[in-house]
């Protein structure tokens, strides 16, 4: 008979954990925007054959722009997913006309639909909800759509509107030729978004979860984007290292969220995180370079399940 050694044990559990991470971020998301779509010459030189990109539409934005940019995309060989902000749409034949445009340029497959941050709607749509019932995404052959989640809550949607809303989504998935899956805002820490799938999960939700995570950014810019986007109680993480201000420039990378979020997903069978969507809050060039790092197992860990190293340099 062999003794096993407590180095064999610590080596299996350390390659069990990077091979969870690993699974975890394959098949990430990305996204961009026509504003910085400008300032990247191609997007081959950052992303991967197939790689799926949402296009934001950001409150003021023209359509033009969201269909230029996703023409771009997908004659670089990427996949995009436009953003539909519902709030955003002027009217029913709008919709239609935005949706046949895409579905002729590049052969639309993939949105995400969401309410949009305007407060007065130019059109007769209040949420995601209302362009989701026009049927319309269907008529046109989309086969995938992300719809909101919000794992620490909203400040404009009490928490039984947005469970009430939850349900809805659940209920339209079913009705649906398209599969919906939950896209979240970007989150901090592990804690609150593992809190929250349980919750919802236990309340009925069966959509998977595309989990919003920060890319590579200062402490500053990370700080500066949570508190416009209204992101909760997992704030605290960013807050912590605010309080020295020499850190406020220094670079974080989102390796101890990934851990905590790829071992939970390892070790709870019914858990419904999927995909990784990265938020690429300091440019994508950086943020895309880390996550195919981490995808392709260029890592090392940091000791006590404080994070990891990602082994490559990323300038």
């Amino acid at each position: 008979m062999f003794a096993v050694s407590n180095a064999d044990t610590v080596d299996s559990a350390t390659e069990e954990t990077r091979r969870q991470i690993i699974d975890l971020m394959q098949d990430f998301t990305i996204e961009t925007t026509p504003g910085s779509a400008a300032k990247i010459p191609d997007y081959r030189d950052h992303l991967r054959p197939g790689a799926r990109v949402a296009v934001t539409f950001l409150p003021g934005s023209d359509f033009a722009d969201t269909l230029a940019t996703a023409k771009r995309l997908k004659e670089e060989g990427l996949e995009p997913m436009p953003h539909f902000a519902a709030r955003s749409i002027p009217s029913l034949a709008d919709l239609e006309d935005y949706l046949k445009a895409l579905k002729e340029a590049v052969d639309l497959k993939h949105v995400v639909a969401l309410a949009g941050a305007v407060d007065q709607p130019l059109g007769p749509f209040q949420s995601s909800m209302d362009i989701l019932e026009t049927g319309l995404f269907d008529k046109y052959g989309v086969e995938t759509i992300g719809v909101a989640g919000h794992p620490e809550g909203s400040p404009d949607i009490g928490p039984a509107a947005l469970q009430d809303a939850l349900a809805w989504k659940n209920d339209f998935a079913a009705r649906s030729d398209a599969q919906l899956y939950i896209a979240t805002q970007f989150c901090f820490e592990a804690a609150p978004l593992i809190a929250w799938d349980k919750a919802i999960r236990e309340a009925g939700n069966s959509l998977p979860i595309h989990i919003g995570v920060p890319g590579l950014a200062t402490i500053k810019t990370l700080i500066n984007h949570a508190k416009a986007c209204g992101v909760g109680p997992s704030m605290r993480f960013l807050t912590r290292q605010a309080r020295n201000v020499a850190k406020l420039m220094t670079v974080n990378a989102p390796d101890k969220l990934l851990l905590d979020l790829a071992r939970y997903k390892a070790l709870d069978p019914d858990c419904g995180i999927t995909r990784v969507h990265m938020y690429p809050l300091g440019g994508l060039r950086r943020s895309a370079a880390w996550s195919y790092a981490v995808a392709d197992g260029h890592f090392d860990l940091k000791p006590k399940e404080k994070g990891f190293n990602v082994t490559l340099h990323i300038e």
